[in-house]
């Protein structure tokens, strides 16, 4: 596996990572611990050294389940957490309120240390921009945790380039991760180049549109009510259908390079910048496989501009969620 730098931060990963949310939560019932922690495994033996998980997943159960498979490897693999929900009260299963004020946030370590068996966090991540919080302080408290000893680099989700811009002035960012795909696009707007310019690395969430963009999806799928699929719009079934435009042109890109379309999804990710590090998500060993042989695969200039003549040519259905989901990202 090719290894890649995130940014001017020195932190050397996989050129492909594994998000690690959908074997715990996410896309309907967890999948088994033991086929889980065989796959995570099977990752690390196939290259994969930079692996994502949060406390929200679960809650606290994926932390727990990346800790365990992951502890024969440690010295092997980066592994990037997050922090910025908490209970929505006392008890609750749904960890929808923000909450990033520096002393939660030297709480969640600790709990993200003890569950994922390491001494140190190798990338923080602060995993949804907080409005009632200061970006300063938020940095702060990071930068904190860093001179302890207790957090290697600083990260941030969905954050806007001017978020990025403040926390980066307190606090060098590490890397910041966001959507981004063939399918959504937004962060070439402002963030990349902000990035490009500062020195920070990028790391693609849902790199295959939440699945849509395997070909496994069709507008006949219909999704379990715990998977939250089912509630986003561009699942929908006819903006599915009208979508599938996506699938198709990946599709026919990838038999003219022997690959699949997930495969030139990936591609066309690590074409982009030497900087950016897609992280597709999988409970299936079969595609765990698929989508490390993404990184084989070339992408010339000219391929990338083709691929980009025929998606600007597709209009993107449906919203990729619900409005007040939606709000909470590009603070």
């Amino acid at each position: 596996m090719q290894k890649r730098t995130l940014g001017a931060s020195g932190l050397e990963v996989s050129a492909i990572g594994l998000g690690c949310m959908g074997m715990s939560w996410g896309y309907g019932a967890p999948g088994d611990r033991s086929e889980m922690i065989a796959l995570l495994r099977r990752a690390v033996e196939l290259g994969v050294t930079f692996f994502d998980t949060a406390e929200v997943y679960g809650p606290l159960a994926n932390e727990e389940l990346v800790g365990e498979a992951l502890a024969p490897f440690r010295d092997r693999v980066v592994i990037a957490t997050k922090f910025g929900f908490a209970p929505s009260a006392p008890g609750e299963a749904r960890w929808s309120s923000l909450d990033s004020r520096p002393e939660h946030i030297r709480e969640v370590v600790e709990g993200s240390l003890r569950r994922l068996r390491v001494d140190v966090i190798d990338l923080l991540y602060q995993h949804r921009v907080d409005p009632n919080v200061p970006i300063e302080d938020v940095a702060g408290a990071v930068k904190e945790l860093i001179q302890q000893g207790k957090v290697k680099s600083f990260g941030l989700s969905e954050a806007s380039a001017a978020t990025i811009r403040r926390a980066h002035a307190v606090q060098p960012v590490a890397a910041v991760q966001s959507e981004y795909s063939l399918w959504f696009r937004r962060p070439e707007e402002d963030v990349l180049p902000a990035l490009e310019e500062l020195g920070i690395g990028f790391v693609s969430f849902s790199p295959l549109g939440k699945g849509f963009l395997t070909g496994a999806i069709s507008a006949e799928t219909r999704f379990a009510a715990n998977d939250f699929r089912s509630v986003l719009p561009r699942f929908a079934p006819d903006a599915m259908a009208a979508n599938q435009a996506f699938v198709d042109l990946l599709a026919r890109v990838g038999r003219e390079k022997s690959g699949t379309a997930a495969q030139i999804a990936l591609a066309w990710l690590l074409a982009k910048k030497p900087w950016i590090v897609p992280i597709p998500g999988t409970t299936k060993r079969a595609r765990l496989e698929e989508n490390v042989r993404a990184a084989d695969i070339t992408l010339t200039a000219d391929d990338l501009a083709a691929i980009e003549r025929a998606a600007a040519r597709i209009e993107v259905h449906g919203a990729r969620y619900p409005e007040a989901i939606e709000r909470m990202t590009g603070r």
